[in-house]
């Protein structure tokens, strides 16, 4: 056998090996990173999972205070919470105003719970309740009591009709639905 036989047998065995080799080498190199890839995966739904189950009481909480808030400042429980028909009107829309704003501040920090969207619906809601109280406040006379103050707001929540607080309210349960 001269040396060109010898290297030709060489090849021979050494390039199907080779390539044996290489293909066992792109294989476990792939299914390495497969693996990779799967681990922190199931890690990341891992972590996910722990922090939705410390969240979520959290959130269902913010949500329900926030429908606390929006039944809290709703221009009827509020009137009828804060009724005095012996207060002057002026007094009894700024004792109305005030309330609104300390139930809204006491419920501030709920906006970290909640979507960005139901908290600008929270905030909306306060403030178009606002401006139902200041409109029947300007249509009070200087001599205008309490009970004239609530007969107006009545009024214009019957002319309303579905209030900012019942919608921003029926938008959290939505959402609150949602969760689960």
């Amino acid at each position: 056998m001269n040396a060109a036989d010898i290297a030709l047998q060489l090849a021979l065995i050494i390039l199907p090996a080779g390539a044996v080799f290489m293909t066992t080498v792109l294989f476990l190199r792939r299914q390495s990173e497969r693996e990779i890839r799967n681990a922190h995966l199931e890690l990341t739904h891992d972590l996910k999972k722990e922090r939705q189950k410390y969240f979520l009481p959290n959130r269902v909480e913010a949500y329900q205070r926030c429908v606390l808030l929006m039944e809290r400042i709703g221009p009827h429980s509020l009137v009828m919470r804060l009724h005095n028909p012996g207060l002057p009107a002026k007094k009894m829309q700024a004792d109305l105003l005030k309330t609104i704003r300390e139930e809204y501040d006491h419920n501030v920090a709920q906006q970290l719970f909640v979507s960005p969207q139901a908290w600008e619906m929270v905030k909306n809601s306060k403030e178009e309740t606002i401006k139902i109280i200041n409109i029947a406040g300007n249509q009070m006379q200087a001599t205008s009591m309490g009970m004239d103050l609530s007969a107006k707001i009545f009024e214009i929540c019957a002319e309303v009709g579905t209030l900012p607080t019942e919608i921003a309210t029926d938008y959290l349960k939505k959402e609150l639905q949602e969760l689960f």
